[in-house]
Formats: structure tokens, C-alpha cells, sequence
């Protein structure tokens, strides 16, 4: 099996899922937490060198104040809970996304979490945090023009490649696959530059219950593809 290099994750339908057994939503985020652990872990083993999972966009601020509260408790408890693990089987936690606008406590942990890994040379493991493709965009387009009005950076000599090395994934290759869970068909302002070419899998099963089984599933979607680039085969 060809196994996609970068794989990238919109993980959807934890408060369907909640709802539909008469939770709160909170305990849909509490149990995809669980489902993150076993896809961080197949995903390891399976040979993916980059995993990019978007946990909190600049839009979900808009959400109910005590889910929005809740899902940072959930960031903490899981650091606490899996740090030692990630770490252990050489996975590297890298943060994408304007995290310092968190609570402390979620900062800290995430800090934590940088610091404790950054030394491993196994899986990537991205956590998109307060993350938007669009201000990404922004973020790298202003930083480039403060260059070129330096003289830093000709405008002449922009290229892609230039933006895409200021972007949060920088030294990355951009994803291969993006799966959907939950049976949304659209990217929800998740690594819109990088997802030009990116494959797309989109998945009916709430996050919730989306298991290394399903991970596979969508991989072997994945194999099913002609990737052309545009050119022809």
C-alpha cells in the first residue's frame, strides 16, 4: 500500500455524535479525544511522516462559551494523559496556528508538550490551534512585504515557494490526503494554500468513530487515485 507522506484530518462530528446519545457536547470532543490517540498511534506505525489534524479554527470562538472552555480542558488533559507515550514512540508534537491566544493553562501545556518533543525524528504530529488557512495567508503575506520593504526579499524573485515558506507548514510537504469525518464535503478554511493538490476522502462516520479501521479505508481511497498535478499520466 502507498502510503500518503502527509496526512491531514478536519475532525468532524463530535457534537453529532454527543447528541445522538443525549450528551452535552463536550463529551463528543472528550470521546474524539480517545479516537485522536489510536489514529496518532496507527498513524506512527502505518509510515505517515507528517500528521496534520485541525482541533480548533479561528471560527469555532463563536461557539457556546462553556464548549469553547471545555475543549481547552480537553487540550490539557490529553497533553497530561499522552505526553509521555507521544514522546516514547518518538513523535513530535508541533503546534500550527496563532496558539498564543489560548488560555494560559493550554499554553503552558502545549510549551510543555514542544519542549518534550522536539528532539524526536519520528511522526509529526501538527495540531492545528485557533488555526484559519486564510489568516495563515494574511500572516505570510505580511511578514514577505515587511521583507521586501527592507530589501530582504526582492519582488522580483517571489515565487510559491516564497509564501509557502512562511506559512505555519514551512519545510513541509503540503498534504497528500484530507479526510472529512462526519460527511461535511468542504475544507473549512483548513490549509487552504496546501490543499491545492491534496487528495480528498470524505467519511460519513462521526470523529468520534473513525478507527485505525477507517484510517485505513481512506488510505486505500487514497491508493485508488490517479494523482496527475494537473499534467496528464
Amino acid at each position: 500500500m502507498n502510503i500518503p507522506q502527509h496526512t491531514a484530518i478536519i475532525m468532524d462530528g463530535n457534537g453529532r455524535w454527543a447528541k445522538e446519545r443525549g450528551m452535552v457536547r463536550v463529551q463528543g470532543h472528550n470521546a474524539g479525544m480517545k479516537s485522536l490517540k489510536e489514529i496518532v498511534k496507527a498513524s506512527s506505525t502505518m509510515g505517515i511522516k507528517y500528521l496534520t489534524v485541525y482541533a480548533f479554527s479561528t471560527e469555532n470562538w463563536k461557539r457556546p462559551q462553556d464548549e469553547v472552555s471545555g475543549i481547552f480542558k480537553l487540550v490539557v488533559k490529553y497533553i497530561k494523559q499522552e505526553i509521555k507515550e507521544l514522546d516514547a514512540n518518538n513523535v513530535r508534537v508541533n503546534i500550527i496556528g496563532d496558539w498564543h491566544a489560548l488560555p494560559e493553562d493550554a499554553r503552558a501545556s502545549l510549551q510543555y508538550a514542544l519542549d518534550t518533543t522536539k528532539d524526536n525524528d519520528g511522526l509529526v504530529f501538527n495540531v492545528a490551534l485557533n488555526y484559519g488557512g486564510r489568516a495563515e495567508i494574511l500572516k505570510s503575506v505580511k511578514t514577505i512585504l515587511d521583507k521586501v520593504a527592507s530589501g530582504e526579499i526582492s519582488q522580483e524573485d517571489l515565487t510559491e515557494d516564497t509564501i509557502s515558506s512562511y506559512l505555519y507548514t514551512a519545510e513541509m510537504p503540503d498534504p497528500d490526503l484530507i479526510i472529512r469525518t462526519g460527511g461535511e464535503y468542504r475544507l473549512s478554511n483548513f490549509l487552504t494554500w496546501q490543499s491545492a493538490y491534496s487528495e480528498l476522502y470524505v467519511t460519513d462516520v462521526y470523529w468520534p468513530d473513525f478507527t485505525p479501521a477507517e484510517l485505513e479505508k481512506a488510505i486505500e481511497a487514497y491508493n485508488g487515485r490517479e494523482r496527475r498535478f494537473g499534467g496528464l499520466k
